[in-house]
């Protein structure tokens, strides 16, 4: 998990604002209630305000099950919230993305995985790319032999990451989810755990308001 801490706030941020305005798409609520995420701009990533009344001046941003948390001191203004976000939002994206395994990285795992696990298999990806998928954790192009992750999977644990490269690397072979995809897949060691995790990753977003559960691959 990710996870990014600001410094402290100085104390004139924290002036009074005689009217705030309603935060229509984005309302916040006193603590242990947190915010609905907007799902009007795929472009923005699903995340929630989190007030505590602890919390004095400082504010911290990190995902957790695949939401943004951003947590701040519950005298925050809506206006100020408002300011804060995008920010927040900003800075946990890019350490995320400074944390993402390079092209060759991936290819140089899907080597080893097809070595260890699909002896048999003389197909080989083309290219393993990372994109902006909230709908999916990965696809196989079968045609043309490509392979693309979610940037979602930037902060799993690496047998994660490992288990649905492999999943993709079937893909590259057997198109369907039928038996033989599913006894190929069986061979992964972690499949069951890495599933799980997956499973919880996806409880967490369909737990919010609007959330409903979609394929994870393709």
């Amino acid at each position: 998990m990710e996870n990014f801490i600001q410094g402290t706030f100085f104390e004139d941020i924290f002036a009074a604002v005689k009217k705030e305005s309603t935060d229509r798409r984005h309302p916040s609520t006193s603590r242990q209630t947190t915010s609905t995420p907007s799902t009007l701009d795929p472009a923005v990533p699903d995340y929630k305000i989190i007030r505590s009344t602890r919390r004095k001046k400082s504010i911290s941003a990190l995902r957790r099950n695949g939401i943004i948390e951003i947590h701040i001191p519950a005298r925050t203004t809506k206006r100020q919230e408002a300011e804060l976000i995008p920010e927040m939002i900003a800075m946990l994206l890019t350490r995320e993305s400074r944390s993402l395994r390079s092209e060759s990285e991936l290819t140089a795992k899907a080597d080893q995985l097809l070595a260890n696990l699909l002896p048999e298999f003389s197909e080989r990806p083309a290219s393993i790319t990372w994109r902006k998928m909230k709908d999916r954790w990965g696809s196989c192009t079968t045609v043309d032999r490509t392979i693309r992750l979610s940037d979602r999977l930037a902060t799993v644990p690496a047998y994660v990451l490992d288990w649905v490269i492999f999943h993709e690397l079937i893909h590259l072979r057997i198109p369907d989810h039928g038996k033989a995809f599913t006894a190929l897949l069986e061979r992964f060691p972690e499949g069951d755990r890495a599933q799980a995790y997956l499973d919880g990753y996806e409880a967490g977003l369909n737990d919010l308001p609007g959330g409903k559960s979609s394929p994870i691959f393709d």
